[in-house]
């Protein structure tokens, strides 16, 4: 069997899954955005909040399930990516590879908490009586305090800039992939980056806050992730092997037949 097509099915099952989870993830974040203002919504308060999950009852429970098992399905790419690449020996990328699979986790733990935690809070509220609802109040903004605005939004979103940057680096590097794959994921990332401020404002008032890095940052990062699926399956699957030679992994040459011993002597 060849370098080549060994190096197809990693390559193709990670760009689609690349292409597979940025366009799903758009279309789930589209109709939740639509039917529950997100991610405006994230930032109002509890007696704004609850008595909306309630009234989105099971269908917003869904869509937040969709949401984040969507959004999911990129950890698996993100592992493979080394591998389709040809890269699997770069130090750069392998530490990247965690902190990216590591991110997805994080933001998965924030989205389920819409699924799992928010909705009991909820019903609680609406039919609570003045201190219930003060209960409530305190525990809700405990929750989305920790679990989305520290782990799925400041955590998450860093870990996720990171992977995006250093593998842009690499590709920059090593050309494993165009020039500008490279040259537009630094470019997300930083737009991305400058939604940091939205979320340090929760817990810093008067923290600077540009209103649209969040919006714009999302996008680019996510059309990124798309044309770097895109640009992945386009990869030719005999690339794997130049760009191993490029990072200085040495590939391992494959076995000799044994010899035939010489009968006429």
């Amino acid at each position: 069997m060849t370098t080549e097509t060994m190096g197809s099915g990693p390559r193709r099952t990670t760009g689609a899954l690349l292409l597979f989870g940025a366009v799903a993830f758009a279309v789930a974040a589209t109709v939740l955005s639509s039917t529950f203002d997100w991610p405006d919504v994230l930032r109002e308060p509890a007696d704004v909040v609850l008595p909306a999950v309630v009234a989105g009852g099971a269908t917003l429970v869904w869509t937040w399930f969709a949401t984040a098992w969507t959004y999911a399905v990129l950890v698996v790419p993100i592992l493979l990516l080394p591998a389709a690449l040809g890269l699997r020996g770069d130090p750069v990328l392998r530490v990247a590879t965690y902190a990216g699979a590591t991110s997805v986790v994080l933001a998965l733990i924030g989205f389920l908490r819409w699924v799992f935690v928010v909705p009991p809070l909820a019903d609680s509220y609406v039919t609570g009586d003045a201190t219930t609802r003060a209960a409530v109040d305190a525990a809700w903004t405990a929750q989305h305090q920790f679990g989305g605005a520290l782990l799925g939004e400041h955590l998450g979103q860093l870990l996720a800039i990171g992977w995006s940057v250093a593998l842009s680096v690499v590709v920059l590097r090593t050309r494993a992939l165009p020039r500008w794959v490279g040259v537009t994921g630094l470019v997300a990332s930083a737009l991305y980056l400058t939604n940091q401020g939205d979320i340090l404002a929760t817990a810093v008032p008067g923290f600077p806050v540009w209103d649209l890095g969040g919006l714009i940052g999302s996008v680019a990062w996510g059309l990124w992730v798309a044309a770097l699926g895109g640009m992945v399956l386009r990869r030719p699957a005999g690339a794997a092997l130049d760009a191993d030679r490029s990072s200085g992994s040495t590939p391992v040459p494959p076995p000799r037949p044994p010899a035939v011993a010489d009968v006429r002597s």
